[in-house]
């Protein structure tokens, strides 16, 4: 990830202080990043962080959808390396929403780049 961008950077502090056991604080990075992200490639990845900590499933599964929605329309290079991430992570809130067809859809195109996950 480009850490020179401003949106990027601040994803990058909030998975640190996600580390740190400080949700809260790396909640507001993330959202801070998603507020100043420029293009399609920052709003991906900022979407995909607000998603990954927030705190109810139909909530997650909005900002994933999100995140693949700006993966889809940026250059392909920028994205490639974080799909398979962002597969995993819309279908564990398919799962969480009950939804587990999706689930697996998503689940299986994480697969084929080489990230396993089980459903539940």
């Amino acid at each position: 990830m480009d850490l020179k961008r401003p949106a990027i950077a601040l994803c990058f502090e909030g998975t640190q202080l996600e580390f740190q056991k400080r949700s809260d604080e790396a909640r507001q990075k993330f959202a801070e990043a998603w507020d100043c992200a420029t293009d399609d490639y920052e709003k991906c990845v900022a979407a995909h962080y607000v998603g990954h900590l927030a705190q109810a499933p139909a909530e997650a599964l909005l900002w994933h959808k999100t995140a693949l929605t700006h993966a889809n329309r940026a250059e392909p290079a920028l994205v490639e390396s974080f799909m398979p991430s962002l597969y995993v992570n819309l279908g564990h809130a398919y799962e969480q929403t009950g939804d587990s067809g999706q689930a697996k859809h998503f689940y299986e195109l994480a697969a084929a780049l080489g990230l396993h996950h089980e459903a539940k």
